[in-house]
């Protein structure tokens, strides 16, 4: 049975390799196979990439090329072989995978809704990224929904997470958020969040900062008060209460953030790192010491306040809510942009890693 993956050096993420070989047909008891049907490719991966070793992305699914390691992406995929019961081959599963023809897990607490990989490289590492959910099961990942889901959803869902935290911490005294690189889907996800209770008596300011380019495309999403380029921080007023939501990673941007803003910057985070190739630490900057925001941490604080089924329900609602303008029929956010085959995958990948996507437009790939 032929086998493909795309892998990439771990150490300088423009270096690829397509390594083709032979999936091994034979199973270890308790352990499934999967086809991966198909898998959204976003800048969101590239993060993963560029914190593979500090958030231990590149433990998920290990590569025997030394080196090199397999980010992970979401997606489908169907079951082509099977020794768990439970799992019958033919269902299709929606979770973390490889960019890759196939994988084999280990499914653990099999149930009606799905299971948990429980393979031993897996098992020290947070269950957010663990749990694989049944099609079947869930009308949300009915096949029509199934590229909004696996582009966005993952993202949405550090978005509410990251607007959560904000608002459990009253915004840290700020009435001014800023949030960079904001024409990626995970910061204008936060930004969408953030103006769904801007009417209430926490709401605050939403500032997006973005590159010349996507200004149009940012200014038009609706869901910021203000968008500026990334040239023109200067003009933000320096004695305005503020939180840094930085989804960049630039360690420029955040130095010009920290200078400007100075005492007047009552908290900063790191998220993403669009901006892979400026990244930096923070280290002796005016005002607060930037932190790193992970969002399993906040849904793990509010799986205990609220209970295990209060979460999820809060998060469904509000991706109802995101999802109708990001599938408006005259002016929709997201255009979904499909792609088969190695070359497709690698060409994708090129356009994130060089930051030359378009903003509107997200990729759906299968290999």
């Amino acid at each position: 049975m032929n086998s493909v993956e795309f892998i990439v050096n771990r150490g300088n993420l423009r270096e690829t390799r397509v390594v083709e070989g032979n999936a091994d047909t034979t199973l270890a008891d308790g352990a499934v196979r999967l086809r991966i049907d198909c898998f959204a490719l976003t800048s969101n991966n590239i993060t993963y990439g560029a914190f593979g070793d500090a958030m231990h992305y590149w433990d998920f699914f290990p590569c025997p090329v030394e080196g090199f390691g397999r980010i992970p992406v979401w997606g489908f995929a169907d079951v082509e072989a099977s020794t768990v019961e439970g799992v019958a081959v033919g269902e299709r599963f929606y979770g973390y995978y490889p960019m890759s023809t196939h994988v084999v897990l280990f499914p653990d607490q099999v149930g009606k809704s799905g299971f948990v990989d429980a393979a031993p490289n897996r098992r020290e590492l947070h269950a957010l990224y663990n749990r694989y959910s049944r099609c079947s099961a869930d009308a949300g990942l009915a096949r029509e929904h199934e590229a909004q889901t696996a582009l966005l959803r993952p993202l949405f869902t550090t978005s509410f997470l990251i607007d959560d935290f904000l608002a459990d911490n009253d915004f840290f005294g700020a009435t001014t958020i800023i949030l960079s690189s904001a024409s990626s889907k995970t910061a204008y996800g936060t930004a969408f969040c953030l103006r769904q209770r801007a009417g209430g008596s926490h709401g605050v300011k939403i500032v997006g900062l973005t590159s010349p380019s996507n200004l149009a495309f940012t200014r038009g999403l609706g869901c910021y008060d203000e968008v500026i380029s990334y040239d023109v921080i200067a003009s933000l007023p320096a004695s305005t209460p503020s939180a840094y939501v930085d989804m960049s990673g630039s360690a420029s941007v955040r130095s010009d953030i920290h200078h400007h803003l100075g005492d007047a910057l009552r908290y900063s985070c790191s998220v993403g790192g669009t901006h892979w190739t400026e990244l930096g630490g923070g280290k002796g900057l005016p005002g607060p010491r930037p932190t790193l925001f992970f969002a399993p941490a906040q849904a793990a604080k509010r799986t205990k306040d609220w209970g295990p089924a209060e979460l999820p329900r809060r998060i469904g609602m509000a991706w109802q809510a995101f999802m109708k303008p990001v599938t408006d029929a005259a002016t929709p956010w997201l255009t979904v942009v499909r792609g088969r085959g190695a070359a497709d995958v690698e060409a994708v990948y090129r356009e994130l890693v060089d930051g030359r996507t378009n903003p509107r437009q997200g990729h759906i790939l299968s290999l």
